[in-house]
């Protein structure tokens, strides 16, 4: 099925896939999208069981008033870079749309959602939209904008922008990119638009989020939007600073917080001494291995120990990489690189923009996601830092639960979301 953007209100995420519903949302809330249409997932599964294209398509295409669409993918669930991405398709759309659909079974996008324990039968919604181009003139742009800082969660606008380029050169790595504050200064209007978006959105989401925008000739275009994509540590402080403003009460709060995100939230790092590069800390947490300089080479090194995977940048083709490595290194990107979303999404810790680092293939290094510094062989670890937010969420827990015994913080997590449960339960 094929539904306008305007009138997919209704529509769940399952139905027209997460980038539509989001797109849907900021339609809603009154802030610019390019127009467009959704492709359902049922036309994905369709085509996958038995190779029928939705019919419908063209009439839809000669709807929006450009001769150039972007073509996207945007399955319920989020799969960044795993599936191809067609910009400036012109005339018709029963090819791209069908790559898309194609893309689905790539033995990348396989791998992605192996390791990450998406259905391989969920399949994807496709995107048109009208084409808006961030290398129009010297008033165009592109980049990524969270509302939050991704790796601290500090309640600060955070991303990279990157003036006269396409949103692919953003997210690819290949370009280095200004930080966002650059639009402060080069774009004051659309500075002030896209930060009131955000804004709006984390009040809607009450969740700190993240979006995809063009600049085109001055005005803002808004492309996608996520809520979370944080760190463990900036989950954390997240979930109490929202409580603390009084978008979320404490309980919600504690409910947000997973053992796991516990665990990986207090991170240790890099004991003091030489260096060998630094770069920007994209995915925290400290990582020791042998420099491996290409994805084939992580998997068959990683047998022997742990491994580094340093690129210059990263790109889908690399996820068997990323799982075999302990810690990734890109010599360029930023923030909303490929290297980095992946990296947070793994867990995996990451550094960017490490432009002057040339190891040698087997080099040990460590790196620290946090700093963003890069150091030869293995200079030790400091204990992991006290966090103030996570002591707070703690003791929130300890009152939930009414137990305030001396328990590891994962048992304190524990035991005050089984309380929460009961009290569901007894509601």
């Amino acid at each position: 099925m094929i539904w306008r953007l305007e009138a997919a209100v209704d529509a769940p995420a399952d139905v027209i896939g997460g980038k539509a519903a989001g797109l849907v949302t900021l339609m809603r809330l009154g802030l610019p999208v390019p127009d467009g249409f959704v492709v359902s997932v049922d036309a994905c599964r369709a085509f996958l069981r038995d190779g029928n294209m939705p019919a419908g398509l063209e009439g839809a295409r000669a709807g929006l008033p450009t001769e150039a669409v972007s073509v996207r993918s945007g399955a319920a669930v989020s799969m960044p870079g795993m599936m191809a991405t067609l910009l400036d398709v012109r005339g018709s759309v029963a090819p791209a749309v069908r790559e898309i659909f194609g893309s689905w079974n790539t033995d990348r996008a396989r791998t992605y959602r192996t390791l990450h324990g998406i259905p391989h039968d969920l399949g994807t919604a496709v995107v048109v939209q009208a084409m808006v181009y961030g290398d129009r003139d010297e008033h165009s742009g592109s980049g990524v904008a969270f509302s939050r800082d991704p790796t601290t969660g500090a309640p600060e606008p955070y991303g990279d922008v990157l003036f006269g380029h396409r949103g692919d050169d953003v997210v690819s790595g290949r370009s280095a990119t200004l930080p966002l504050t650059a639009l402060a200064d080069q774009e004051p209007t659309v500075w002030s638009a896209l930060t009131d978006a955000l804004s709006l959105l984390e009040k809607h989401f009450r969740e700190a989020c993240h979006v995809e925008f063009t600049v085109e000739s001055g005005r803002l275009w808004l492309l996608q939007v996520r809520p979370g994509g944080l760190t463990a540590r900036a989950a954390v402080r997240v979930a109490v600073d929202l409580a603390d403003d009084g978008l979320i009460d404490r309980r919600e709060a504690v409910r947000r917080i997973t053992s796991q995100c516990l665990r990986a939230a207090a991170v240790p790092r890099m004991l003091g001494g030489e260096r060998l590069a630094r770069g920007r800390g994209a995915s925290p947490g400290v990582a020791t291995g042998r420099v491996a300089l290409s994805a084939d080479r992580a998997v068959r090194m990683a047998s022997d120990g742990p491994v580094i995977l340093v690129r210059p940048e990263t790109s889908p083709s690399d996820l068997h990489g990323f799982a075999a490595a302990t810690g990734i290194v890109t010599n360029r990107g930023g923030l909303a690189s490929h290297a980095a979303v992946v990296a947070r999404s793994m867990g995996r810790p990451a550094v960017v923009g490490a432009a002057d680092l040339r190891p040698a293939e087997g080099t040990l290094i460590t790196i620290d996601g946090t700093s963003g510094e890069v150091a030869p062989g293995n200079p030790g670890l400091t204990p992991a830092v006290a966090d103030p937010h996570l002591h707070r969420l703690l003791s929130w827990a300890d009152d939930i639960s009414g137990d305030r015994s001396p328990r590891p913080g994962e048992q304190r997590l524990t035991a005050a979301r089984a309380q929460l449960q009961r009290q569901a339960n007894n509601d």
